[in-house]
């Protein structure tokens, strides 16, 4: 007969990688997210619904107390007993939606617009593990003390995990108060109420992409020009252009005029939501004139109709034994080159690099985005690099 139940062992557990639900039996899950992080998860069905209550993570509840919850709850439906309710610290109806029901409804209203797809995942994932004590209670019951017990443990050993649990946690309660499933100050809250429990994290100076010195572009170039891959490719026209990564992995063979000599990238793919034209430079023009136009993309993946992996080009420069640097870092590389080694003013460089320059009154006053002086600009830069 197979076995049923104790299906999992420690070993099991700790070697347990695939996202999804692994079973132990007599209802009892391990829950394994796309992040690694694991927890316990009872899954039943109450008069023909659903129900999931979360146990806590494996790193704090363990096999065989977790063993031991799903056991009572066995027993508690056994005398027909919802354990839901019987588990519940309130007396408010466990009817009402939970703080994992409107922090699902949450991720998904505000799903369309985040720029990464990623980030619904990461807000289930964080907030399914540091809420796990009461990712099954009623929104309504959600209190202060809940809130410090999920922060505690990581407040100061991950402070940015922790400030963005708390302003998740905060944005789920708020959701609930305009939907009117609670009442209120939100106890997820910092001003006036957290920072009275909890030390502030200090702000961390901003981290800089660490950059290669512009005189040793020449020489890598010539490195870069040698290989074969499509990702050289893609590095090579990343640093022809001064572009972020994502502009160029995504870029679509619609989006360039090869005979204005213009790649025109549209707005939702600009870290500031504008359309940027981008000069190019004839080394830039010959470049593109070798690849393949047949698949829509300039940097077609390995998967049909996908570009190339974020990952790809950082990993070329760590074959090149180049992993020290950044492949933003080229920005910063050709920004301090325009700025020692040119006469070109600042305002064409901003723009080359599609950032916002000015005030809201200037930017209102200067439409241009000064195209034309910035294709000498990159054809100056393509001949400093050994690409002209």
């Amino acid at each position: 007969m197979a076995k049923h139940t104790n299906r999992l062992s420690a070993l099991r557990i700790s070697r347990a990688m695939e996202p999804g639900l692994h079973a132990d039996g007599n209802n009892l899950y391990l829950r394994v997210t796309p992040s690694g992080s694991k927890s316990w998860t009872l899954i039943y069905n109450w008069h023909g619904k659903r129900r999931e209550l979360g146990l806590g993570s494996s790193t704090v509840v363990s096999l065989a107390e977790a063993r031991q919850r799903a056991l009572e709850g066995a027993r508690l439906r056994q005398q027909g007993l919802d354990p839901k309710a019987e588990w519940s610290s309130t007396k408010i109806d466990v009817a009402a939606p939970s703080f994992g029901n409107v922090a699902l409804e949450v991720i998904a209203d505000r799903r369309a617009g985040w720029r990464n797809a990623k980030h619904a995942q990461q807000w289930q994932n964080t907030l399914r593990t540091y809420c796990a004590a009461f990712w099954d209670k009623p929104v309504a019951a959600v209190d202060i003390d809940d809130v410090r017990k999920a922060l505690q443990p990581i407040w100061s050993a991950k402070p940015e995990t922790a400030s963005r649990v708390r302003g998740r946690i905060e944005a789920v309660l708020d959701a609930a108060k305009a939907r009117k499933l609670r009442t209120g100050d939100n106890p997820a809250a910092w001003q006036g109420n957290l920072a009275h429990l909890f030390h502030r994290h200090s702000s961390a100076p901003k981290r800089h992409q660490p950059s290669m010195a512009y005189n040793r572009l020449p020489g890598f170039m010539l490195d870069l020009h040698r290989r074969e891959e499509l990702s050289a490719r893609a590095l090579e026209l990343t640093i022809l252009t001064a572009a972020r990564t994502t502009e160029v992995r995504e870029a679509r063979w619609e989006e360039i005029d090869l005979d204005e000599a213009v790649w025109q990238v549209p707005a939702d793919r600009m870290k500031m939501k504008r359309p940027h034209r981008v000069a190019l430079s004839r080394a830039a023009l010959g470049l593109l004139a070798g690849l393949d136009s047949r698949s829509g993309l300039l940097f077609p993946g390995m998967k049909p109709h996908k570009p190339l992996s974020n990952m790809t080009m950082l990993q070329l420069l760590r074959r090149m034994g180049f992993g020290q640097y950044t492949v933003h870092g080229f920005r910063s590389s050709f920004s301090t080159w325009a700025a020692e080694q040119t006469d070109y003013p600042r305002e064409i460089v901003e723009e080359a690099l599609a950032h916002v320059v000015g005030s809201a009154v200037e930017r209102a006053y200067r439409r241009s985005d000064v195209l034309e002086k910035r294709f000498g600009l990159m054809e100056a830069w393509a001949g400093f690099i050994g690409a002209g």
